[in-house]
């Protein structure tokens, strides 16, 4: 390694990379000088959704996250494992839910260089049409980054259809992260570069926008809505705007997905249900296929927000083959019942 400075996710990744060769070292060394030592061991007014039949009865946080009733307790704070919020202001519920997390701060240390990733996929619909993460939810994580002391926040994707700046703008995400403070990238083709996957089963190796692989903190911001092909994209489905090839991701579709989050592994998932697609997505295009939820899932667990998202469609966790192979391979908890979850209600 050379001696510039890096970041933690930096170092990780150079770890990851470097452990096949730092195993191999010692087996040599195991062979020349025998048995080594143990380790180290706000909008158009749509029908409200009915909560989902589907979702289990779980335990909930305590009502002041982190705090112990006991006076005396010592240990370190506790938070919920996903925080999801209802009604209201989508600025208010995305503060609401992160502060059941343990606020901002908790993932984004002062100084910090974050890189935000919301889905920004068509370059042709407002945010009405449910294609793309609503931007006020998007304006107010660039603001609270900014508040914990990042010391710069952007904000970037590679739609599908049309160009950067007109899904910038279209979306209304542009406007709303500049006035929060925050940057928009254009992503440059010459920055996806070829990473390994270590834990991958299926992807080995794969072009990722080496800016993400860098960042200190990143942030994935998905919208919940329904894809033709995956059911569902949200959290995993939405890391695919950082790769190139993408194609070629929908071949084994649900274990790719989980192979790919292996590696880039968001710090925090907060997923916009303010105003979902359940059908003829990704894309969209008709307001009648668009629900008003008022919703917003946040979790540092990528699997659990995208389980939990599910029930907002009426599905289970288990009818999302990428939840169940990111599960399967130990990447977070897809068993709702095992989550510890804090509802909370914005106006009530």
């Amino acid at each position: 390694m050379s001696g510039r400075s890096i970041s933690r996710r930096q170092f990780l990744r150079w770890m990851m990379c470097h452990t096949g060769a730092i195993l191999a070292a010692q087996v040599i060394s195991a062979c020349k000088a025998g048995p080594s030592p143990e380790p180290l061991a706000s909008k158009a007014p749509l029908p409200t959704a009915v909560p989902s039949p589907f979702l289990p009865s779980s335990p909930t946080a305590e009502p002041i996250p982190g705090k112990s009733s006991d006076p005396t307790e010592t240990s370190s704070p506790t938070f919920p494992d996903l925080v999801v919020g209802r009604g209201g202001d989508p600025e208010e519920l995305v503060r609401r839910v992160l502060r059941g997390l343990g606020g901002m701060e908790r993932f984004v240390p002062a100084g910090s260089k974050v890189i935000v990733k919301p889905n920004i996929c068509v370059g042709h619909r407002s945010y009405e049409y449910a294609a793309t993460t609503n931007p006020w939810v998007v304006g107010t994580v660039v603001k609270l980054c900014i508040e914990a002391g990042a010391s710069q926040v952007r904000v970037m994707d590679t739609p599908f259809s049309g160009t950067p700046e007109q899904a910038y703008n279209v979306s209304g995400i542009e406007a709303q992260v500049l006035s929060a403070g925050g940057a928009m990238e254009i992503m440059a083709p010459f920055k996806f570069v070829p990473f390994d996957i270590p834990q991958g089963l299926d992807l080995k190796r794969w072009p990722v926008y080496d800016d993400v692989m860098s960042a200190d903190v990143v942030i994935n911001v998905p919208i919940a809505k329904h894809h033709s092909l995956a059911r569902l994209t949200v959290a995993m489905k939405n890391l695919m705007g950082v790769i190139t090839d993408r194609s070629a991701i929908h071949a084994n579709l649900g274990q790719r997905l989980a192979d790919l989050a292996s590696l880039i592994r968001p710090e925090l998932t907060l997923v916009d249900g303010i105003r979902v697609l359940r059908a003829h997505g990704p894309s969209g295009g008709n307001l009648d296929d668009v629900v008003q939820m008022d919703t917003v899932i946040a979790s540092a667990d990528f699997v659990a927000a995208d389980a939990y998202a599910a029930t907002l469609f009426g599905l289970r966790p288990e009818d999302l083959s990428y939840v169940q192979a990111a599960a399967a391979m130990g990447l977070g908890t897809s068993d709702l019942g095992a989550l510890r979850i804090e509802e909370v209600t914005v106006g009530a």
